[in-house]
C-alpha cells in the first residue's frame, strides 16, 4: 500500500529568526510534521555561557515564546512539532513544554532526545556536543509524540526523524534517506530557500521578495520531494533558490551525516510548477563509522577600535597612526598577543558628505589577558586624541574587552555516543549506532564538458551570469558557485579554477582551495581552509561567517563572452 506524502514544513533556520513564522506556516495551509532549526556554532556557544549562569537553562526561549502562541493551533490541526532548540538542555526544555501545556490545558505529549552531550569528556570546553542522526527523533514519533525537542542533531535529522518514522525506511534504505536529507539541508536555513539572500534577487518584483514565507517539503515513500511554500505567502521557489541552498555550507559530492552519506552530484531538480521544485535521483551511501563533535570553548578576550580618517593622505594617516599605536602596545605593561590592522578604503574623492569622504582603519587585539586587551589598548588610544593625524577621531572608545570563543570539531566512533529517545511516559529506548559504514572519501571528480569555443568577450562582473552563496564551517568558509545554462556552465567550469579563485579573492591566496564539482547542478563549490582562523565566535575577520565572500566573488571582473552576457 502506497503511503501518503510528508509534508513537512520549516519555521526558523536560526535562534532568533522570524518570531511569527511558526504561527504562519500552522495557519498557511495544510502540514504534517513543523521544524525548527535553532542551532548553529555561535549559538551553542551562547547557550554554554547562559548554562553557566543559570545550570537549568541552555535552550533556546523563544520556542517556548512561540509555543505559548501556536500550541493551541498545533494541537487543532495535528501538525507534529520536531525541534533542536533543546541546545544543551533538552531534558529542560521538554519539561518546560510540559509545564506550557499544563498551564495551558492543552494535552499534549512531549519527548526528547539525549546523548549528544560530551562536555565531560572534554573538560576544558564550555560544551561539546555530537551531531546525532534522525533515529532517536523518529522513535519518539513512533511511541506517539507529539513535540520532539532535541539536542545537537544535524539540520537535515530534523527531517529524516519524521521521515523515518512515517515511511518505516530501514536503516539500510540509503537512497531513501539521502532525498531526506537533501531535501532537509533545502528546508534547514528558512527563507533562504524561498528567495531570502538571493544572488538574483534583483531579477524579481522587489514586493515579492518582502517578506517570503517558509519552505515545506512534500516528501513521498520513495524520498523524492517537491520544495514548494504555503499558496499565498511571500519568496518564490525556483531551481535557483533551490540550488542556492544546496550549496550552502558543504563541500564536496558526499555529504555525510549519521544516518547516510548523500551524494550532492547525483541530485536532479525540476521546475514542476510555480514555486515547485523536485528533487530527484539522490543517491545514498552508507554513514561513516565517526559522529563529528562540535567543540566551544573560550579563547580569550577581544577588543577594537576604529579610528577614522577623512579627506587626504588616507595611507599617510594610517600609517601615523598605526605607527604610534605599536609602540604605545610595545611599551605597554603587556602587549596584546594578536594584533591586527584592516584598513578600509570607504572613502570617495570630492564626496560631498563627511562619511563618504571617510576610510575606516580597524585595528582588532586579543589576548588571554582581559587587561591586555582592555586598559593597554583603551589607554593607548585616547591618549592619541590630540596627538596623531589631523581629523582625528574613533567610531567608539575601546571597553574592557570581551570574551571570544572558539569552535573546533573532533570525532568519535559511532558507538561512543549513548544515543537515547525519552518518550512522553519517560521510557528510555536506546538507539543503536548505524552497522552498516563506509570510511568517507572525496568522490572522484567528474569529466567535464568540451569547453565553449573561442569568440568575443567582455570585461564584466562574475555575477553578471553565475550566482553564489557562502558561509562558514568553523574555521573553513566555502562558496558555492552556479549557472543557469548549459554553455554557461561549459564557459564556467573551465575558467574557475581553484587558482583562479585565490587571484579573484586575495584574502584565500596563501591558504589551501580545494574545488569541488556538481554538474547536474552546474555548480561548483570552493571550500577556503582556515580563511576564519578559530570559527565565527573568535571575529577572525570583517565577515566573521563568510556570508559575504560569494558576493564579492560575483562582483569581481573577468573577461566573459559576449554570448553569455
Amino acid at each position: 500500500m502506497t503511503v501518503a506524502p510528508l509534508r513537512i514544513g520549516n519555521a526558523s533556520g536560526f535562534y532568533g529568526d522570524r518570531f511569527d513564522a511558526m504561527r504562519e506556516m500552522l495557519t498557511g495551509g495544510p502540514l504534517d510534521v513543523l521544524t525548527g532549526d535553532y542551532l548553529a556554532e555561535l549559538t551553542m556557544l551562547i547557550l554554554g555561557r547562559d548554562r553557566l549562569k543559570n545550570p537549568s537553562g541552555g535552550y533556546a526561549r523563544t520556542f517556548l515564546s512561540q509555543l505559548e502562541e501556536c500550541l493551541g493551533l498545533a494541537h487543532e490541526r495535528g501538525v507534529r512539532i520536531v525541534a533542536n532548540a533543546g541546545g544543551l538542555n533538552p531534558a529542560g526544555l521538554a519539561d518546560a513544554v510540559r509545564q506550557l501545556a499544563d498551564r495551558l490545558g492543552i494535552p499534549v505529549r512531549v519527548a526528547h532526545v539525549e546523548g549528544d552531550d560530551l562536555t565531560a569528556g572534554h573538560p576544558r570546553s564550555l560544551a561539546a556536543h555530537a551531531y546525532l542522526g534522525g533515529a532517536g527523533i523518529a522513535a519518539c514519533l513512533r511511541e506517539g509524540a507529539d513535540i520532539v525537542v532535541t539536542g545537537r542533531v544535524t539540520d537535515a535529522a530534523l527531517v529524516t526523524g519524521p521521515a523515518v518514522a512515517h515511511f518505516g525506511w530501514a536503516p539500510d534504505a540509503y537512497d531513501r534517506l539521502a532525498g531526506a536529507v537533501v531535501a532537509g539541508h533545502v528546508l534547514e536555513c528558512g527563507t533562504q530557500a524561498t528567495g531570502g539572500n538571493y544572488a538574483f534577487f534583483t531579477d524579481h518584483d522587489p514586493a515579492r521578495l518582502r517578506h517570503p514565507g517558509f519552505p515545506l517539503a512534500e516528501l513521498h515513500e520513495d524520498g523524492t520531494s517537491v520544495i514548494t511554500k504555503h499558496d499565498g505567502t511571500g519568496g518564490l521557489v525556483d531551481i535557483g533558490t533551490v540550488t542556492a541552498q544546496l550549496l550552502y555550507e558543504t563541500s564536496g559530492a558526499r555529504y555525510a551525516g549519521p544516518d547516510v552519506t548523500a551524494r550532492l552530484d547525483s541530485v536532479r531538480l525540476t521546475q514542476e510548477a510555480p514555486d515547485r521544485v523536485r528533487i530527484s535521483g539522490v543517491r545514498g551511501e552508507a554513514p561513516p563509522p565517526t559522529l563529528k563533535v562540535g567543540l566551544n570553548r573560550l579563547g580569550g578576550y577581544r577588543n577594537e577600535v576604529v579610528f577614522v580618517l577623512t579627506g587626504l593622505d588616507i595611507e599617510a594617516k594610517a600609517a601615523l597612526v598605526r605607527d604610534q599605536m605599536e609602540a604605545a602596545l610595545d611599551a605597554a605593561k603587556s602587549r596584546p598577543t594578536e594584533v591586527r590592522w584592516d584598513l578600509a578604503r570607504t572613502d570617495h574623492p570630492d564626496a560631498s558628505t563627511e562619511e563618504t569622504a571617510s576610510a575606516l582603519l580597524r585595528l582588532v587585539v586579543r589576548d588571554r589577558d582581559q587587561d591586555a586587551v582592555g586598559r593597554t589598548l583603551s589607554g593607548a588610544a585616547i591618549e592619541l586624541a590630540l596627538a596623531s593625524y589631523p581629523g582625528f577621531h574613533v567610531i567608539a572608545p575601546p571597553g574592557k574587552g570581551s570574551p571570544y570563543g572558539v569552535f573546533e570539531d573532533v570525532y568519535v566512533p559511532q558507538g561512543a555516543v549513548e544515543h537515547v529517545a525519552v518518550l512522553h511516559d519517560g521510557r528510555r529506548v536506546p538507539v543503536a549506532p548505524a552497522t552498516d559504514t563506509l570510511v568517507l572519501e572525496p568522490a572522484p571528480e567528474p569529466a567535464l564538458p568540451e569547453p565553449l569555443p573561442p569568440g568575443p568577450t567582455r570585461r564584466a562582473p562574475l555575477g553578471a551570469v553565475a550566482g553564489a552563496r557562502s558561509g562558514d564551517k568553523g574555521g573553513n568558509a566555502n562558496v558555492g558557485v552556479w549557472v543557469r545554462s548549459d554553455d554557461a556552465w561549459r564557459w564556467l567550469v573551465h575558467q574557475l579554477t581553484a587558482d583562479r579563485f585565490q587571484n579573484l579573492i586575495t584574502e584565500s591566496c596563501h591558504l589551501k582551495v580545494v574545488r569541488h564539482t556538481l554538474p547536474n547542478l552546474h555548480a561548483l563549490n570552493f571550500v577556503v581552509e582556515g580563511i576564519l582562523g578559530e570559527g565565527v565566535a573568535s571575529q577572525h575577520r570583517f565577515d566573521p561567517q563568510a556570508k559575504a565572500l560569494g558576493e564579492w566573488l560575483r562582483s569581481r571582473h573577468l573577461d566573459i563572452p559576449e554570448a553569455l552576457l
